[in-house]
């Protein structure tokens, strides 16, 4: 039985750094975006940004009042 185990554990060990390392390779190739984007662009991305933070700032708000009622 511990065979069978130590089988398992080993084979999901080589999975996990097989599919970390793809992941890696796929990280440094997308480092660096190949697209130029105008002020305008980084604007709406920054005001989406923002949008997202504070809807999420909400959410905690939101959940820390009804905790703490």
């Amino acid at each position: 039985m511990a065979s069978v185990i130590h089988t398992a554990v080993t084979r999901i060990k080589i999975f996990v750094k097989n599919r970390s390392a793809k992941i890696s390779e796929i990280n440094r190739k997308y480092a660096n975006p190949r697209i130029h984007t105008s002020g305008g662009v980084k604007f709406a991305l920054l005001m989406l940004r923002i949008y997202l933070f504070v809807l999420i700032a909400i959410l905690f708000f939101k959940f820390y009042t009804l905790l703490h009622i």
